[in-house]
């Protein structure tokens, strides 16, 4: 499926007349294919949220996820903002964790709202000490709390997928379909396959802080988008840097689709 736009698609970078034509074009897009298609809706606050999510609704996508509003000073804020939300769709609402203001959305807060609200049962979990808290939410399975997805690029996935959570968001476009080799392999068993493959997606994510822009540089190596621009910063890759990237990109084309 495709859940956009989240942090990793640089959301706080567009203007909401771009938000919208991206929630027009993937709509369109993803007609007929049989993919769950997700859009963000957050803002920084409950007006901003519900502008997005009428928009979103209209194109009836197959759930909306939703950052707590930045501007809210406490759990009672952020319970009033999802309960909005709820009034506009009735589709699933993922709740993630991480990336509003500085306040914890605790396992009890959570588990309440999801009783009070139960389309807001599905948790993008990113915060704190992450695998602790997923493990808490797991008790409250499979009401009220639903889905238990983890993040954070999938570096923690392999394990996350032992301990039982029910996949990864994340900003992963450009590998994709790895993520999805990932799955199979774990739910049919194949050990061998799995360790490798994962082995090398961690290779390439490993050089994301050694040289900067690597994931935009991936988008345009297969044909995504035709230059690595951002409007977070300027990119340029000297011959030794692309020769390093190259070289870990190749150990995973056995696992790309194209």
């Amino acid at each position: 499926g495709v859940v956009w736009p989240q942090n990793s698609s640089e959301q706080r970078y567009l203007s909401q007349e771009e938000r919208i034509k991206g929630f027009e074009v993937i709509a369109k897009a993803s007609e007929g294919t049989g993919m769950a298609t997700v859009f963000g809706v957050q803002a920084d606050d409950t007006e901003g949220m519900l502008g997005y999510a009428k928009v979103a609704e209209s194109l009836n996508p197959d759930g909306m996820i939703a950052i707590p509003p930045t501007t809210a000073n406490s759990l009672g804020e952020i319970r009033d903002y999802y309960r909005a939300l709820c009034e506009v769709t009735d589709k699933p609402i993922f709740v993630q964790t991480s990336g509003g203001p500085d306040i914890e959305l605790t396992i009890d807060f959570l588990v309440d709202l999801a009783t009070e609200l139960p389309q807001c049962g599905y948790i993008k979990e990113e915060y704190g000490r992450v695998h602790e808290r997923m493990l808490a939410l797991q008790n409250h399975q499979p009401e009220p709390i639903r889905s238990i997805f983890g993040a954070t690029l999938g570096r923690g996935w392999l394990y996350e997928m032992r301990i039982g959570t029910d996949g990864v968001m994340t900003g992963g476009a450009m590998y994709a379909d790895v993520y999805a080799k990932l799955w199979d392999f774990y739910q049919s068993g194949d050990e061998a396959s799995l360790s490798d493959c994962y082995s090398k997606l961690l290779l390439i994510q490993n050089l994301d802080n050694l040289i900067p822009g690597v994931r935009l540089w991936v988008l345009q190596k297969r044909g995504v988008f035709k230059t690595t621009k951002s409007r977070r910063g300027e990119y340029s890759f000297s011959p030794m840097q692309i020769a390093e990237i190259e070289y870990r990109f190749n150990a995973l084309k056995p696992y790309l689709i194209t």
